[in-house]
């Protein structure tokens, strides 16, 4: 460690950031979780010069109800970068608001990434984070984080599935002895769930809702097998009339909505378990697989993966929080995890 690396490191904490299409969590090394805030950037356009109004928490409250010069962005898109300019000031935003006391933090990052992004979107984040102000960006693989975070043994060799259901990709992958056996990322998730939402109400009730309505929809009554007779009301945009009006929904609606979305996913379990060879095949007839991500909090979504693939399945104990939480364990117990993180 050179003298202009030591001076920064006790400026600066190394940090873990699971940079997700909805959401954005920050681990400090040894603190866990720290920040836990939207994806969400509000920019604000004056004579053609752009400037960041707010950042998450903020700035997720204005998606939808901007006026004409000010437009909230989501610079991620299926869990890459979709605005380069955008994601590196949220990153920026992100580390001074975790390092209070420093002006010039510059800390090591670890930052998770799809499997199915390409080396050039690896590259672009970890370029986004370099100009946000780090000294060394690493990146580990999400599937990778989340069985770290829910404690699998992925160093052991036995098998080991997790299938992380994010905001923009849902992630699947079989891992024995710390490497990825198998892994498919699809660019169907949570998003996709609301669009899903957004598009039945249109179609069944004549009704336009915004995608924070959608949102709310999918946690208040979504379901992935419906189980008793409770009504949500949705307040929306008549399409006809123009006018607001409101409708009553119920878990036999969110579910046939949902039903497209969750389809397709347990189609990419049952092509990764058909490509996953014998001997780990067995293991996870036992161990089952694991369910990470915000998606995971979906009613019953366990039971209708279960029903479907004939495998037990288990949520992880904080889904949300999992993978961030394995990426922070990669970061403290760096020489254990080495083999798993990368650079570009």
């Amino acid at each position: 460690m050179g003298l202009l690396d030591k001076i920064s490191s006790v400026w600066s904490q190394d940090m873990a950031i699971d940079l997700g299409t909805a959401n954005t969590l920050v681990v400090l090394k040894g603190q866990g979780v720290v920040l836990n805030e939207p994806s969400v950037v509000a920019v604000v356009d004056s004579k053609g010069k752009k400037s960041v109004l707010a950042v998450g928490d903020e700035a997720k409250t204005m998606l939808g109800r901007t006026p004409g010069n000010i437009s909230a962005i989501r610079p991620l898109r299926d869990g890459v970068i979709a605005d380069f300019i955008v994601t590196e000031e949220m990153i920026k935003h992100f580390i001074k608001k975790v390092h209070k006391r420093s002006t010039f933090a510059n800390p090591r990052i670890l930052i998770c990434v799809p499997t199915g992004s390409t080396p050039v979107e690896r590259k672009a984040i970890q370029d986004s984070a370099l100009a946000a102000g780090a000294r060394r960006v690493q990146l580990i693989e999400e599937p990778i984080a989340a069985a770290i975070g829910a404690n699998l043994p992925i160093s052991e060799a036995t098998g080991s599935m997790v299938v992380d259901i994010g905001g923009g990709t849902t992630e699947i992958a079989v891992m024995s002895l710390g490497g990825v056996v198998y892994s498919r990322s699809l660019r169907v998730a949570g998003d996709a769930m609301d669009q899903a939402l957004a598009n039945y109400m249109r179609k069944e009730y004549n009704l336009m809702i915004g995608d924070s309505t959608a949102e709310k929809i999918k946690k208040e009554i979504g379901t992935a097998i419906p189980t008793n007779n409770n009504t949500y009301a949705v307040k929306g945009r008549d399409i006809r009339s123009g006018t607001p009006k409101e409708v009553n929904i119920t878990e036999e609606d969110s579910a046939e909505a949902l039903n497209v979305i969750l389809r397709e996913i347990v189609n990419g379990i049952k092509d990764a378990l058909e490509n996953t060879p014998p001997e780990l095949s067995a293991d996870l007839v036992d161990m089952g697989l694991t369910l990470t991500g915000g998606g995971a909090l979906l009613k019953n979504i366990d039971k209708r993966f279960s029903k479907e693939t004939g495998l037990p399945v288990h949520i992880a104990d904080d889904p949300l929080a999992c993978v961030a939480v394995g990426t922070g364990k990669a970061l403290d117990q760096e020489e254990t995890f080495s083999t798993m993180l990368s650079e570009y």
